[in-house]
């Protein structure tokens, strides 16, 4: 349970072994072998995600499904063999025993904007995460952030996070909540490693820092930093949290933020952005920053990045066919709604109570049962699901 900064909550018992996805160890869908992979900061090489075309092509269902945490997932694999030879020599499987809990969020637009760069943070701590053998017993969901001030990633609730207070200190975060700790740049590696070494050491069968008393972990961190009294970012002099940036270009000229409908990416559009970019950045809402990029180089690719467009605010899990627990085809009732609605409007569309894949912001619930889908709890037939969501909007 959890108990320095909040109420004590018991940690739920787990009837199920984790099984998060990754590359060597991938999940059975309806529809075949789902792959993830792991994309500390959300970084892609425009080389990294040519081999991610083709091996979506060759290998897979044809596209590239963005997830929450700014990773990839390939569905439909007939090959994992092949497909693991191919991430390895691209770069993307640099430690197969750590695959899964190379969860590393970094703000996106940092180094173009914010008040540190985080990029050699991000590579550092990878690098520090798969050196400790330890740590490949963290549960796939354990997540790490790196945010540059702006106050995005860290409002995605990550367990161990450090959130940029300037360009040589920053704050220490567990679950989100400040613990009060500022660690130096200089340390932010080592920090951000003793904490889930100690969550590891301490966990029993819990799965996330919400679910345990997280003193363990501060009293790890102490000697990496400054105690002061921790701040509550709905307080005035609270961290910032800004959210997600919006579609559309960025900092001026410096590029564009670009969404595939439904974080769904086809191949060719994928090896269209690999010779525009150097390099370009998943994000953790299914979006794409393409540094550089204007949006006119975009035409014909089916990217948004028109911020009145209300496709961005709408996500669904896998939905039939590929998910055997899906009770419709979430995907296709999705693309049909979106298309009438205004901007503004954010849903999730799940085809079960599991609800995979829906984002952490505030957003209208849509779960599917036999013939219709209940909005907020409220029954409605699928043809009547635009109405509902813009009457709630």
């Amino acid at each position: 349970m959890r108990c320095s900064y909040s109420v004590c909550v018991p940690a739920p018992s787990r009837l199920r072994a984790d099984a998060c996805p990754g590359v060597v160890a991938t999940h059975d869908a309806a529809d075949g072998a789902l792959a993830r992979i792991r994309l500390p900061g959300g970084a892609l090489t425009g080389a990294q995600a040519h081999v991610l075309a083709g091996c979506a092509d060759d290998l897979g269902d044809g596209a590239i499904h963005l997830t929450s945490r700014a990773n990839l997932q390939l569905r439909a694999v007939h090959d994992t063999g092949e497909l693991i030879g191919r991430l390895a020599d691209a770069g993307l499987l640099p430690a197969p025993t750590h695959e899964r809990v190379r969860n590393i969020l970094g703000s996106p637009l940092s180094g173009l904007d914010g008040l540190a760069d985080i990029r050699p943070l991000v590579g550092a701590l990878d690098e520090a995460v798969c050196a400790r053998p330890e740590l490949a017993r963290l549960p796939g969901r354990f997540l790490f952030a790196l945010d540059d001030g702006r106050g995005d990633v860290a409002g995605e609730g990550p367990d161990v996070c450090w959130q940029a207070l300037g360009p040589a200190t920053g704050a220490l975060l567990l679950d989100g909540a400040d613990t009060g700790l500022r660690v130096p740049a200089r340390n932010v590696v080592a920090a951000l490693a003793e904490a889930a070494a100690a969550f590891e050491r301490v966990r029993g069968s819990a799965w996330r820092v919400r679910e345990i008393d997280d003193a363990p972990l501060i009293a790890a961190v102490r000697h990496l930093a400054e105690p002061t009294e921790p701040t509550e970012p709905t307080k005035p002099k609270g961290l910032p949290r800004t959210g997600p940036p919006p579609v559309g270009p960025f900092c001026g000229d410096a590029g564009v933020v670009a969404a595939p409908l439904l974080g769904e990416l086809g191949a060719a559009v994928l090896r269209r952005l690999a010779g525009l970019v150097e390099r370009l950045v998943v994000t953790p809402w299914r979006t794409l920053v393409l540094p550089g990029v204007r949006p006119g180089a975009l035409s014909g690719t089916g990217l948004v990045t028109d911020p009145a467009d209300p496709s961005p605010g709408i996500s669904a899990c896998a939905g039939r066919p590929g998910c055997a627990r899906s009770l419709a085809d979430v995907r296709a009732d999705a693309r049909e709604t979106m298309t009438a609605l205004p901007a503004g409007v954010h849903a999730h569309f799940a085809g079960c109570e599991r609800r995979c894949g829906r984002p952490r912001g505030a957003h209208l619930d849509v779960l599917a049962e036999d013939a219709g889908y209940r909005v907020e709890g409220t029954w409605v037939p699928a043809d009547e699901l635009a109405d509902a969501l813009k009457g709630r909007q």
